[in-house]
This record gives structure tokens, sequence and C-alpha cells, in this order.
């Protein structure tokens, strides 16, 4: 590439002597000598060299785009969740469930663990009692921990899903760098209230991880359409 551009930097430099020369015999022949060198000669032969100078510069500095690492996807595959909780679900067989080792932790918070993406879901799980209080106040809190991520979300959208039968569920869609791109929480509003979210270990770019987080909503979106309750 640099030889050809030499050689090319070379012939220009001829064709430029060249044409210096012709034009100093050219106006030791008159006026009418010059003008007419000046506008069937000169003139068009700048133009093609001013061209061809910033067609060069256009082709040299396009800036490359933006790539990232490919990430491979198993296909989709699901088995039910067996472990006895006041929920059950189907889940990835690609995943593993894990207690919840939080200090807050209930008895039937569990991780949906993707060691695969470094990922998981999480699930809590409350009982209501038949307590509209205790209701309004899980509402509450799970919209509180959607907001804590307002400082480096750059939106959160709010989306009502009706699953295969018939229970809905309200989605958080958090885009930006967080590290928790999607939330939700369904309830059957008089003994169950389970809230979940998908999470990575720390605020990443949604859009360098964008198959694995489509990935996850998937089968997030399955955990929901195969909720019972027990």
């Amino acid at each position: 590439m640099y030889g050809f551009a030499f050689l090319f930097s070379g012939v220009w430099d001829k064709m430029i002597v060249g044409l210096f020369s012709l034009a100093l015999r050219t106006f030791a022949k008159g006026t009418y000598h010059m003008y007419k060198f000046v506008f069937t000669i000169f003139l068009p032969l700048s133009l093609l060299l001013i061209s061809g100078c910033k067609k060069e510069a256009e082709q040299t500095y396009i800036p490359k785009p933006k790539g990232y690492n490919r990430i491979d996807l198993p296909a989709h595959s699901y088995r039910p969740l067996t472990e006895a909780h006041p929920y059950t679900f189907e889940y990835s067989k690609y995943a593993v469930v894990e207690p919840d080792t939080f200090k807050t932790a209930g008895k039937d918070w569990i991780f949906i663990n993707y060691p695969q993406f470094k990922a998981n879901i999480q699930i809590t799980y409350k009982p209501l009692n038949n307590n509209p209080a205790l209701l309004r106040a899980f509402i509450d809190d799970s919209y509180k921990l959607a907001s804590k991520h307002q400082i480096r979300a750059s939106s959160i959208q709010e989306q009502r899903v009706l699953g295969k039968t018939g229970r809905t569920a309200l989605l958080f869609k958090i885009e930006g760098d967080v590290p928790s791109p999607y939330q939700f929480y369904t309830t059957d509003s008089t003994g169950h209230f389970l809230r979940g979210a998908i999470y990575f270990p720390t605020a990443t770019k949604n859009d360098s991880l964008a198959p694995v987080i489509d990935y996850l909503q998937a089968d997030m979106l399955q955990l929901l359409n195969t909720l019972e309750w027990r």
C-alpha cells in the first residue's frame, strides 16, 4: 500500500513540474497564449488535483464502526422448578437455582444463576395474608427498587404484561449503563406477591450485552407465562 502511494506521489510531482515548465513557456509567448493556457489546461488540471486530494482525505479518515465480542447463545430450553416454594415456574436448563444468601432474604427467595453469562434472575416472594396494606407496601417497594437506577438510567419504561395463564405482571425496562435492565412484579392481590429482577455483577453498557439481555428477557417471560401459585 505504501509502495503504491510513493509511486503515485512521484507521478504527481513530475506532472506538477511539467505543468510549471509549460506555463513558463506559454507566458513567454504573450497574453493570448497565457489566457488560453489558464482556461484550457491549468484550471481543469487544478480542479482534478483538488478533487483527488479531497477524495483521498475522505477515504483516509472515515472512522471504523464500533464492534463487540461475539456471544454464543444456546437455544432456549426449560425445566420445571421442583424445590418446595409457594410458587413454581419453568426456568432455563442452562441456569442453576440457588438460595438467596442476603441477610434480609426470606426463606423462599432464590437466585436463578447463569454461570455462562455471569448474571442471574433474583426472585423474592412475600405472602400477603389477605392484607391490602401489605400489597400497597410491596408495590411501593418495587417502584422504589426500580427508581434506584435513575441516576445511571437513560429511561425507565413500565409495561403491563398478560401471561398465557391470564396472570398480569408489571415490567420495568431500565435502559442505560445499569446492572439491572429488567425488573417485574406479579401478584394475585390476596395471597402471593412475587418480584423478579435480572442482575449483572456490575453496571454495564446495555448495547454491548444486548444479545444476552434479550436472551434473559425471553427466559423471564417464560417464567411469568408458566408461573403457578401453590
